[in-house]
């Protein structure tokens, strides 16, 4: 098995296994629909698919080879008859619809067969939609497309009919933690990184991020403080908090952290270490989980979820996390 199919089967087994069974069948649909959550690896399977559509010597009937021209130039991003559409700007507009459609009108450059993807499909404006609506009932033989979405609630049904959808599963948290420390992340961080982001490209960003580093940081120092007192916890945020944590995503961020600590207490009490997302400051979260019940635990992981969900509903930041402190200390 190739490399990159070994990475898909890891990934995606029951992905993997509905087109491997497609290719080995010769029963590939005209049009498929990849959806999931943004790191599960839609993007590259699409392009694996495309490399084993067009490769002259693909390996037991369904794995593309890597060495044809075909699949080189997939590789390279540069085959003339593989097409990549885009969001321009925030949509997917109908003029892109109608010059893939022309694309297609033509006879292939270098093969029979033509392939289109079509990333953020759930962004494409009505018009758009319904051009590509009328393409995708009426598909050109040797024609393959995939359509893929974060958000596959917002496609047309009428769009979703016409698609064999393919769901893409959030990656499980040890693989995903093993990636990471693969990609040169610390093995005390890589557990948190992997519950904020699927996105390898996005850890290793975050990673690097001088706020982010602050931010994990800050977040620690207010829950000791929410361990001495009210009073400390209000003056920490007034002199810390407040000034790193100033729009709605950074605050959201914020509490996200500040959640993972208590369900890490929670993990602690139950026995189950190996899951802490914050391993770095065991000894500290061993004595909290001592000093307060399991009870206590699960109402403050659901102060905090109430917070987030008060931020989306645009509050005043500021009064929202003073409440919470108080909130927290009340049940505490």
């Amino acid at each position: 098995m190739s490399a990159q199919w070994e990475e898909f089967k890891a990934k995606q087994p029951t992905a993997e296994k509905m087109i491997r069974n497609a290719l080995q069948r010769d029963r590939l649909a005209h049009a498929y629909l990849f959806e999931g959550t943004r790191g599960t690896g839609k993007v590259q399977a699409s392009k694996l698919l495309a490399q084993s559509f067009f490769c002259i010597n693909r390996i037991e009937d369904c794995e593309p080879c890597g060495e044809c021209h075909h699949c080189k130039r997939i590789e390279s991003g540069n085959h003339p008859d593989v097409h990549i559409v885009q969001p321009d700007g925030q949509s997917i507009k109908k003029g892109q619809i109608q010059e893939l459609q022309m694309e297609f009108s033509k006879s292939g450059m270098e093969s029979t067969k033509k392939f289109y993807a079509i990333v953020h499909a759930d962004r494409m404006t009505t018009n758009a939609a319904n051009s590509l609506l009328k393409f995708l009932e009426e598909p050109h033989s040797q024609t393959m497309a995939v359509l893929i979405t974060e958000q596959i609630h917002n496609m047309l049904s009428t769009i979703l009919s016409r698609c064999q959808v393919v769901s893409f599963r959030p990656l499980s948290a040890n693989l995903l933690i093993k990636q990471l420390i693969s990609s040169g992340i610390p093995q005390d961080m890589a557990p948190l990184l992997s519950q904020l982001t699927q996105n390898i490209d996005e850890a290793l960003a975050l990673f690097s991020d001088e706020w982010f580093a602050q931010a994990r940081k800050k977040v620690v120092k207010l829950h000791e403080a929410l361990q001495k007192s009210e009073e400390e916890a209000l003056l920490w945020l007034q002199q810390e908090w407040y000034k790193h944590f100033q729009d709605r995503e950074q605050v959201n961020m914020g509490l996200q952290m500040l959640l993972f600590i208590y369900r890490d207490l929670l993990s602690i009490q139950l026995n189950r270490k190996e899951k802490l997302i914050f391993p770095s400051i065991v000894g500290e979260l061993e004595r909290s989980a001592l000093s307060i019940s399991q009870t206590t635990v699960l109402n403050s992981i659901e102060t905090i979820l109430h917070t987030k969900r008060m931020l989306d509903a645009h509050t005043n930041n500021q009064l929202l996390m003073e409440q919470m402190v108080l909130n927290l200390k009340e049940g505490s």
